[in-house]
């Protein structure tokens, strides 16, 4: 059965992309830590990080680079964080999460954005990829 991300990445579920190309995409987190936090995912359907080869591994890494980069010139923070966990969604995906304080890292911490709020974050974002 497809994951979550595989759908969005078919566009049976709509996200708020940030960043697109033949192998991998970038799109808002909808239940973010911080305002910008992004995830980058390679299209194809891999549960774990180090299950991917060596190729599309480093290729997510320069991916998800790009979009951070792009990331930190839209956001006022700090720095970018980047965290691998994937214990919510058996699909390999990068946070990338603009950090203020250590707080911003902690998954239990969330903050709230409306809609044309995530649309606008995710054009701008995407404005300087």
């Amino acid at each position: 059965m497809p994951t979550l991300f595989t759908k969005i990445v078919n566009g049976e579920i709509p996200c708020y992309k940030i960043a697109e190309d033949d192998h991998f995409l970038a799109f808002l987190d909808i239940n973010p830590n911080a305002k910008g936090h992004t995830l980058c995912i390679p299209k194809q359907e891999v549960d774990k990080l180090l299950d991917l080869d060596e190729d599309t591994y480093a290729a997510l890494m320069a991916f998800s680079r790009r979009v951070g980069l792009a990331l930190r010139k839209t956001v006022e923070c700090k720095r970018i964080g980047m965290s691998v966990i994937g214990l919510e969604v058996p699909h390999v995906h990068v946070h990338l999460i603009p950090l203020t304080t250590m707080k911003d890292a902690n998954f239990q911490n969330k903050v709230s954005l409306s809609p044309e709020e995530f649309k606008d974050l995710a054009a701008k974002i995407s404005a300087k990829f």
